[in-house]
């Protein structure tokens, strides 16, 4: 990449002083509700502990890619996909990018049932419309235990306690999907208005992400779940365009405090 492939340091200050909606610290939002269902509802259903992960959206290239098993010629990391600051720094395009560092914290331990959140900005090169941002909200949610054995079946509990958070009794499928750094992925569609919208992805955590973390996967397992935020607020707000989200208009910014 040339230098020009590479943020300015106007881009890069932008980039980082936009407000995070997930934050309470900077603020009230509906998102933040949201998510505290989802939370509840997950932790409640596993009767597992909480661990919230806030960290800076620059990472090393490793973090994003390298490390959740992308190909080194993946499309992604083309510089229109990548906000680059560095041949080896960049905003992260996903919540993702968190995990694998978060993962080793737990090495040696034992008697863990944890809930992983890892909400914020995700950077992208999205152009801006009625359902696209290049700096959507997305969450990270992953279960990891010290011990074997996490299958489709709790996958499926997973899911259907996450639909029922975000959209109480909408009805909702899965597909197949491949992700670099999980086995058995799966797309989660609700139906919505009488249309299939995608909500979510998610999958068991892959063995090579868990190792690479000081995990061997035969003692631990877990499962991974991405989800944009924004997607899931106007789903359960009946909201049509992405960009009343940060209306600064004070009539339609009070109505983005809860849902």
């Amino acid at each position: 990449m040339s230098h020009d492939d590479y943020l300015t340091a106007d881009q890069l200050c932008r980039a980082l002083n936009l407000r995070d909606l997930t934050d309470p610290a900077q603020g009230a939002h509906a998102l933040q509700s949201l998510l505290d269902s989802v939370v509840s509802a997950l932790a409640t259903a596993w009767e597992s502990s909480v661990r919230l992960v806030r960290s800076s959206p620059v990472v090393p290239v490793r973090e994003n890619y390298d490390r959740l098993g992308y190909r080194r010629d993946d499309v992604t990391r083309a510089r229109r996909y990548t906000r680059y600051i560095s041949p080896t720094v960049m905003l992260r395009s996903h919540l993702s990018a968190e995990l694998p560092t978060a993962l080793e914290d737990y090495a040696g331990r034992d008697g863990i049932d944890e809930l992983i959140v890892a909400p914020g900005l995700a950077y992208r090169r999205d152009a801006v419309d009625r359902t696209h941002v290049g700096e959507p909200h997305q969450v990270d949610l992953w279960r990891i235990r010290s011990a074997p054995g996490v299958d489709d079946d709790d996958m499926l509990t997973m899911i259907g306690r996450l639909v029922e958070a975000v959209l109480p009794g909408a009805e909702w499928r899965t597909t197949d999907v491949a992700h670099p750094y999980t086995d058995g992925g799966r797309q989660i569609d609700v139906l919505h208005d009488g249309e299939w919208l995608e909500l979510a992805e998610c999958g068991r955590i892959h063995p090579d992400v868990l190792r690479g973390s000081g995990l061997e996967p035969e003692r631990w397992s877990g499962l991974a779940l991405g989800m944009g935020l924004e997607r899931a607020l106007m789903l359960r707000k009946g909201i049509s365009d992405i960009r009343y989200l940060r209306a600064g208009d004070p009539r339609i910014a009070t109505q983005m405090l809860d849902l």
